[in-house]
C-alpha cells in the first residue's frame, strides 16, 4: 500500500471511478443495498422514538428521559458486548450471506414489533429493538469488509466516498420522512414499511456474485484454542498495523465529537435566544450533511496532491475549530454555517479511515478488524456523552463544547505528528505481501 506520508490522495484515485463504480453491477448493488438499509434504519429510529412517545403523552411524562436513555443503551449494548467477539466468526464467514441474513432478520424482528407491543409493552419493544441491533453486529463490518473484494484496488476510495454518500442520502431523507410518517401513519405502520425497505436491500445484495478468498480461519475447526486465537490475532492487528491505527484514531475523534454534540450541542442550540426548538437542530443536521456531501466529494476528486496523515490531521484541526465556533457562539447562523464548515472537514475521517483499514489488512482478518472498529466507536460515543453530561451540568454547554473541539484538534495534531514522522505504511497493497498465513495465524512474508 502507498505509504501515507508518501502518495497522495491523487494516485489512489481512479477518474471517473464513481462514475464508472455504479456501473458496475456487484458495487452498484452494495451501493443500493446500503442506502435502503440506512433508510430503513432511520425509520426504525425514529418509529422507536415515536413509539417512546405514544407511551409517555408525547414525552411529556417524568418517565420520558429515563426511557429515551434506556432506549439509546439497549441499541447500544449489542455493539459494547458482541463486536469484540463477532469478527472471528465474519471472517469465517461467507461475507454476502452475512449481509443477506442480516438484513432477513432484521425485516423479521421489525416487523414483529407492533405485533408484540399490545402484549409485551415496551420491555419486548426493547428486546427486539437489542435483537434488530445485534444483527447490526455482523452486517457492518461484513459490509465493510466486502468492499476491497468486490471493488479495484485504485476504486477503493471513490467507493468508500460513494458509500458515505449512501448515508448521508439515508440520514437525510430518512429522518424527516421517518418524522412525518410517524406524525402521519403512526410508528407501527412505519416499522412495517421499514421491514419491506429490508426486503428490498436483501434482493439487492442478492445480486452481488461475490466469491470469497480461501480464508485459513474458516478451514480451522471451531475450538475454543483457535477461536481465541484468531480473536487475539485481530487485535494484534490493531495495535501494531499503524494504518489501522490512524484509521481508528481519526474515525475515534468523529465519534468523541458527536458524543459531546449529543450531550451539550443539543441544548446549546435550544437554550440560544430566539431558537424555536428541534426544527433548528434539523437544519443543522442538513447544513452538517451538505457539508459531509460536498467534503466527500472534495476527497474523491482526482486532483488530489494531499497526503492521507496531512488530509485527516487537517480535517480534525478544522473540525475543532469549527466546534469552538460553535460553543462560543449563540446565533443560529453561526452554528448553521460552523455545521456546515464540521461537515465539509469531517469527510476525510468517513472516507480515509475506512479505506486505511481495508488496505491495512489482509482479507481473512477485515472482519475482526471493522469488529474492533465498531466497538471502539460505540464505546467512544457513550463515554464522551457521559462525559459532556457532568460537564455540562457542572460548567455548562459552551466548556463541553469547547472540550471537545479541543480534543478533537489534539487528535488532528496526532494525525500530524504521525504524517511526518513517515512511518505509516498500508502493508495491504505492498505487493510483497501475501494473503496466506503462517503456521499460527501469523501472515505469510
Amino acid at each position: 500500500m502507498s505509504g501515507l506520508k508518501g502518495p497522495a490522495l491523487g494516485a489512489a484515485s481512479d477518474p471517473g471511478a464513481g462514475r464508472a463504480l455504479l456501473h458496475q453491477r456487484d458495487f452498484a448493488s452494495l451501493w443500493w443495498g446500503q442506502l435502503i438499509s440506512i433508510l430503513g434504519e432511520r425509520l426504525s429510529y425514529v418509529a422507536f422514538i415515536g413509539l417512546v412517545a405514544a407511551q409517555t403523552r408525547q414525552l411529556a411524562d417524568r418517565d420520558a428521559p429515563l426511557l429515551l436513555a434506556a432506549l439509546a443503551n439497549v441499541m447500544a449494548a449489542p455493539v459494547l458486548l458482541l463486536s469484540p467477539f463477532t469478527g472471528a466468526w465474519v471472517d469465517r464467514w461467507n461475507l454476502r450471506r452475512v449481509m443477506l441474513v442480516s438484513d432477513l432478520l432484521r425485516a423479521g424482528v421489525i416487523a414483529l414489533v407492533p405485533v408484540l407491543y399490545p402484549i409485551g409493552g415496551l420491555a419486548s419493544a426493547y428486546a427486539l429493538a437489542f435483537v434488530l441491533f445485534t444483527c447490526n453486529v455482523f452486517f457492518l463490518p461484513a459490509k465493510s469488509a466486502i468492499v476491497p473484494e468486490i471493488v479495484p484496488p485504485r476504486q477503493l476510495l471513490a467507493a468508500n466516498a460513494l458509500l458515505v454518500v449512501a448515508g448521508v442520502i439515508g440520514t437525510a431523507v430518512g429522518m424527516p420522512i421517518g418524522g412525518w410518517m410517524v406524525d402521519r401513519f403512526g410508528w407501527s405502520k412505519v416499522l412495517v414499511i421499514n421491514a419491506a425497505t429490508y426486503l428490498v436491500s436483501v434482493v439487492s445484495l442478492w445480486r452481488i456474485a461475490y466469491v470469497p478468498h480461501a480464508h485459513p480461519a474458516a478451514a480451522a475447526a471451531v475450538r475454543p484454542a483457535n477461536y481465541l486465537r484468531e480473536l487475539g490475532e485481530g487485535w494484534r492487528v490493531v495495535r501494531s498495523r499503524a494504518p489501522v491505527a490512524l484509521g481508528l484514531l481519526a474515525t475515534g475523534a468523529v465519534w468523541l465529537g458527536g458524543g459531546f454534540l449529543n450531550a451539550a450541542g443539543n441544548p446549546h442550540v435550544l437554550r440560544a435566544p430566539g431558537a424555536p426548538g428541534m426544527a433548528r437542530v434539523g437544519v443543522l443536521l442538513l447544513a452538517l450533511g451538505a457539508g459531509s456531501a460536498l467534503g466527500t466529494a472534495w476527497v474523491n476528486a482526482r486532483d488530489h496532491t494531499v497526503p492521507r496523515a496531512r488530509l485527516l490531521g487537517l480535517g480534525l484541526l478544522v473540525v475543532g475549530a469549527g466546534l469552538a465556533g460553535f460553543a462560543l457562539s449563540s446565533r443560529f447562523a453561526v452554528f448553521a454555517i460552523a455545521a456546515f464548515v464540521v461537515g465539509i472537514a469531517v469527510a476525510p475521517a468517513y472516507v480515509l479511515s475506512e479505506t486505511l483499514l481495508q488496505e491495512g489488512v489482509e482479507p481473512r482478518q477485515r472482519g475482526r478488524v471493522f469488529s474492533a472498529r465498531d466497538f471502539v466507536q460505540r464505546l467512544v460515543f457513550v463515554l464522551s456523552g457521559t462525559a459532556a453530561g457532568f460537564l455540562t451540568r457542572s460548567a455548562g454547554t459552551r466548556a463541553a463544547l469547547l472540550t471537545a473541539g479541543g480534543l478533537v484538534a489534539l487528535a488532528g495534531i496526532a494525525s500530524l505528528a504521525w504524517g511526518a514522522r513517515g512511518k505509516v505504511r498500508a502493508a495491504a497493497s505492498d505487493p510483497r505481501r501475501s494473503d496466506r498465513a503462517a503456521p499460527g495465524g501469523t501472515p505469510a512474508a
